[in-house]
This record gives structure tokens, C-alpha cells and sequence, in this order.
């Protein structure tokens, strides 16, 4: 998905853009453990206390949630058929059971998957959760009541494209069928492999019809996991305690350690680093979900061997890239794009975003973290600093000698430094750019309509899961594009071919092999020159002294709130 820089992990939009972050043992990103022992036998107990800029508005119905694989404060308190491995490194971006017994059992063609619940497995209420629940659950996120949450199953449903949730005339969705209560059935309109990993959303909580409220069921959902909201004051603070009904012999994947969570919302950066930084009272038992370190603290930090302990690094899954609109020139003319491509400075950008410390150059679309689906490739060598004299070469050939001028859009709030980086360095080949920032407001809807899309943007793009499948098929799928709005193909590249290609992967469910595939269709594709891939986000983020447990996970790329403990 497209978003912006340094935001919450907690509900995403479709369409915005930047950088956040991921674990990458085995891909260069360092993780960071606390020193303190821990032991998942004797670690319940105590308050975990979190400091966040979100006011998370919209609260927390499973619906409206764009959590990206679970999330960090909805996995505490929704369970999904299945989820991410909670183990650090390259092994954390297995998708494993959750509610289910197994990661789905699929048809031939992976257009049909079954799964079946485990036994025992309750609501905080006490009830039983079953199959119909989950169903009930799916249903309500295509409510447009309900908006927010990720678009997939609209498109991968039978039927998903006119259904319009539980509330309506026609409240059932046919293609989800329950043959009993430990049963549920998914029927695809086309092959998807990568379904397990959709399941792994919040979309997929399970949520009991009769306490079901509709708009208002945000503020006090009913709980499958293992604590359940005892407050919970929009922009301010939500407290979380334990749900009796919650067996870890029903959960490998949540340890759950403290006995409450007490989160704050809407505070500002600089007093959540200071907070963290300082770890005095209630702050020693504190993280953060959603707020990085600036270069001025990481040079302090840099200096200070007790700090340096308490901070976590990882590289999420996402690259930023300039994308061309190939139906406007200059764009359409790969001679053209092959230019920006070599004359790219990607260092300047780099400093621009920090430094090397949080930002790491990208000559692939899809980023190392994806390990399995990354391929090493660099088609259009610009160096460390650019090789304006090979762009201006190749723009005489293209039919302008002289060089050219054309518009740069990007997110004023998030990527105006990178942009004066861009125009600083593209000027050595003779290409002008006219800086186009445009409100963060309004820039997702400019760039993502057919029709007012710019000729060239700075965006970013992540994956909602580690895999190749939805990280490259929403940009380069001919068939994603979308002429209303909406649009995240920006190139409005459309190849039959390619197409079908995308589908033929698809029906593999096979892990390695689809990643495999999916790297070298990134590989082939790159040739091309769709886009000039730029840097990957590396964030860094504090924790309190008391903190354990504090593993990243190459998921999300944060440490996993459900297993970190304070005791």
C-alpha cells in the first residue's frame, strides 16, 4: 500500500505513502534485544505502559482496520484464521494458524480454501466463537458503513464485487459458506496462493452478530484475544486488561505477558523520545508502536552505550520510487526513463532522509526484506551519485538535446526534502524539475485518479504482507487499474502478457516457489524502466529499561507487542 513516512501501525489507508518499518536479519537491518532475562514461563505481570502519536479516531472495529498481518495494538485483542509467526528475523515472515488448525487447505487451483477451527476457542464474554462468526466478521467489512480496511477480498470473493455487507437486502455473501460451526469455506473467483496471508487481517476476526452495533462497535469490541478493552477515550488513552476466556493453549503465537496495557495516544514525537529516553517511573515499562528516532537523538544515542541497548532497528518491506505515467510524455519514451534512471543521486536522497541510518538506497522494486521475492539486479548503473553525463546521452537520443523540464508531484508533508534532493540532482543532467508539493489532504486523491494523475511522482509502496503478490500486482497488473479513482498502477502499465504471468504465479501455493517467481518477474520488469526505485526506510525506536522481549519481526517490522513483557 501506498503510505506515508514515520506513521502508526495501527489502521492504514489504501492510498498514502512514505516509509515505516521491518526486521531484516539477512538482509543487513540489525535487530535489538533487551539484556534483561526473559523467561515466557514466569513472565505474566505487571503494566506496559505505551506512548504513541496516533489518536487513532475511527477506534477499533476489525472492519475498518488496515493492520497489514496483524497489526500491533488490534492483534492484543482480535485473533484471525491465521497470523505471523512471533519469532524474530527472516523466520517472522511465515504466516502460521491462529483461530484455525492449519493455514488452509486449498483446491487444485487455489480458487476454494477451507479451514477449521480449533476446539475450545471463546469470545472475552465467555461464548463459543465459531464459524458463523467469522463469516458474520468478513461480511461487515464490505459494509460501506465500514470502510477502511484492505480491498482484496471485494476482488477475490465470488460475488465480492456488488456485495454490500450484512446490513442491507441481501445480508448473506454466498462464496463464504459454514457446513458446521468449526467449518469455513472461501469460494475465489481466481487462483490466489498467497490466501493464507490474507486471512492473517483483521478483516478475518470473528465478531458475534448479537453484539453486533454497528458504527459504535469500534469503541468497545468484543475480544477473541487476550486482553479486552476496559476503556478506551478517542485521541487519549485506551487500557487494556486480561481476557480470562484466553488460553495460551490455544495461542502459540501470544504470550501476553503483562496483566494490563496502558496506552496513551496523541502525543508528540519529541516527547515520546524524551519519555523513552529518560525511562524514569512508568517509563521504564514503556514502548512506543509508532514513533521513530530523528538523526539529532540518534547522534546521541550513537554516543550513549546504555541508550544504544534500548533501541530496536528494522527495514519494512516498502520502496520509495519516483513513478512515470507513460501515457504523458516525456514518459512514454523508455529512452527517457532510462535517463532518470542514471541520472539518479541516490546518496543525496539518502541524506535527506537522515542518512544512512534511516534510509538505505534501492536499485530493485521489490526490497531485500522480501528476501524470498528479491532479486539483486541494477539495470541502470547510476553509481552512488548519479552519472548525469550517460542521462544526457541518452536524452539527445530520445530527441532532446538540450535537456527537458517537466512537473515533480510529491506529499508536501512527507517527502518535500527528497524532492529538493531530486531536483538538485537531476539538474546536473539538464533536467529541470518543477516541484509540485501538494497537500497531504489532497494528495491521494490527485494521484490516484486516471484522470489528474501527474506525469511523474515521488511515492512509496509496502507490502501488506512478505510476499512478491502484493507488492508487485497492484502496480504492474494492467487489470488494477482503476480509471475512477484509486488507482495505484501510476505507470498504467498494461501487458497481457504480464498479466498472465501474474495469474500463472498466483496458483502456486507453494511458499518458496511463488517468491521465487514473483523476484523474477520484479527482475524482468525492471528492464523496462516503470519506475527508478529509490531508498528503503530504515527506522530505529526506543524502548523503556524494563522492557524485554523486544525481538523485530520481518512482518511489520516492529517488535511484537504481544510478546514483549515488563516483569
Amino acid at each position: 500500500m501506498l503510505r506515508p513516512a514515520r506513521i502508526a501501525l495501527l489502521g492504514l489507508p489504501a492510498i498514502v505513502l512514505g516509509s515505516l518499518l521491518t526486521a531484516c536479519n539477512g538482509s543487513g537491518s540489525s535487530t535489538s534485544t533487551s539484556a534483561a532475562s526473559f523467561s515466557p514461563a514466569t513472565c505474566q505481570g505487571g503494566t506496559l505502559y505505551v506512548l504513541d502519536q496516533s489518536k487513532e479516531p475511527t477506534g477499533y472495529d476489525p472492519a475498518e482496520l488496515y493492520t497489514s498481518g496483524g497489526g500491533a495494538i488490534p492483534r492484543l485483542f482480535f485473533r484471525t484464521l491465521t497470523t505471523r509467526q512471533s519469532v524474530p528475523g527472516t523466520a517472522g515472515t511465515k504466516v502460521v494458524p491462529d483461530l484455525a488448525t492449519d493455514t488452509g487447505e486449498p483446491s487444485a487451483d487455489a480458487t476454494v480454501w477451507t479451514y477449521h477451527l480449533k476446539p475450545g476457542l471463546k469470545f472475552a464474554d465467555g461464548s463459543a466463537i465459531t464459524s458463523a462468526d467469522i463469516k458474520y466478521g468478513v461480511e461487515r467489512s464490505f459494509s460501506s458503513q465500514l470502510a477502511g480496511g484492505p480491498p482484496y477480498l471485494r476482488d477475490w470473493l465470488v460475488g465480492g464485487a456488488d456485495y454490500q455487507g450484512p446490513y442491507g437486502a441481501d445480508p448473506d455473501l454466498p462464496s463464504i459458506t459454514t457446513p458446521d460451526a468449526d467449518t469455513i469455506v472461501f469460494h475465489l473467483r481466481k487462483s490466489e496462493g498467497d490466501f493464507p496471508y490474507l486471512a492473517a487481517e483483521t478483516q478475518f476476526a470473528p465478531v458475534p452478530k448479537a453484539k453486533d452495533t454497528g458504527k459504535n462497535y469500534n469503541t468497545d469490541p468484543v475480544s477473541s484475544g487476550p486482553y479486552t478493552i476496559a476503556s478506551f477515550t478517542k485521541g487519549q488513552s485506551l487500557d487494556l486488561v486480561r481476557n480470562k476466556y484466553w488460553s495460551r493453549s490455544t495461542d502459540s503465537q501470544r504470550l501476553a505477558c503483562p496483566d494490563k496495557i496502558d496506552i496513551s495516544l496523541g502525543l508528540s514525537p519529541a516527547v515520546i523520545n524524551q519519555r523513552l529516553s529518560a525511562s524514569i517511573g512508568n517509563d521504564a515499562d514503556a514502548i512506543t508502536t509508532d514513533t521513530t528516532l530523528d538523526p539529532a537523538t540518534l547522534a546521541k544515542i550513537a554516543g550513549n552505550p546504555a541508550l544504544k541497548k534500548r533501541t530496536a532497528s528494522g527495514t519494512f518491506a516498502q520502496t520509495t520510487y519516483l513513478a512515470f505515467n507513460l501515457t504523458k510524455k516525456p514518459f512514454d519514451n523508455q529512452l527517457v526513463r532510462e535517463a532518470f534512471s542514471y541520472a539518479v543521486d541516490r546518496t543525496a536522497v539518502v541524506n535527506a532522509e537522515g542518512g544512512s541510518q534511516l534510509a538505505r538506497p534501492a536499485t530493485t522494486f521489490n526490497p531485500t526484506s522480501l528476501t524470498a521475492a528479491y532479486h539483486p539486479y541494477d539495470y541502470f548503473p547510476a553509481g552512488a551519485t548519479g552519472d548525469p553525463a550517460k542521462a544526457k546521452q541518452l536524452l539527445a537520443q530520445a530527441g532532446y538535446p538540450h535537456g527537458l523540464t517537466v512537473s515533480l508531484a510529491y506529499d508536501n508533508a512527507t517527502n518535500a526534502a527528497d524532492a529538493t534532493a531530486l531536483q538538485q540532482a537531476y539538474a546536473k543532467a539538464g533536467i529541470t524539475l518543477q516541484l509540485n508539493g501538494i497537500d497531504d489532504s489532497d494528495f491521494e486523491t490527485q494521484v490516484g485518479s486516471t484522470t489528474t494523475q501527474p506525469a511523474l511522482t515521488l511515492t512509496s509502496w509496502g507490502a501488506d504482507w512478505p510476499s512478491g503478490a502484493p507488492f508487485l500486482t497492484p502496480i504492474f497488473d494492467g487489470r488494477e487499474i482503476v480509471k475512477g479513482g484509486g488507482n495505484f498502477n501510476l505507470a498504467q502499465y498494461n501487458d497481457p502478457a504480464v498479466n498472465a504471468q501474474i495469474d500463472k504465479i498466483n496458483k502456486i501455493t507453494d511458499y518458496a516457489t511463488a517468491q521465487q517467481q514473483w523476484g523474477d518477474l520484479d527482475a524482468q520488469l525492471g528492464k523496462l524502466a516503470l519506475t527508478v526505485p529509490l531508498y528503503t526506510g530504515v527506522d530505529q525506536v526506543l524502548y523503556g529499561s524494563h522492557v524485554k522481549n523486544t525481538y523485530v519481526d520481518q512482518w511489520r517490522g516492529w517488535y511484537d507487542i504481544a510478546s514483549v513483557s515488563v516483569k
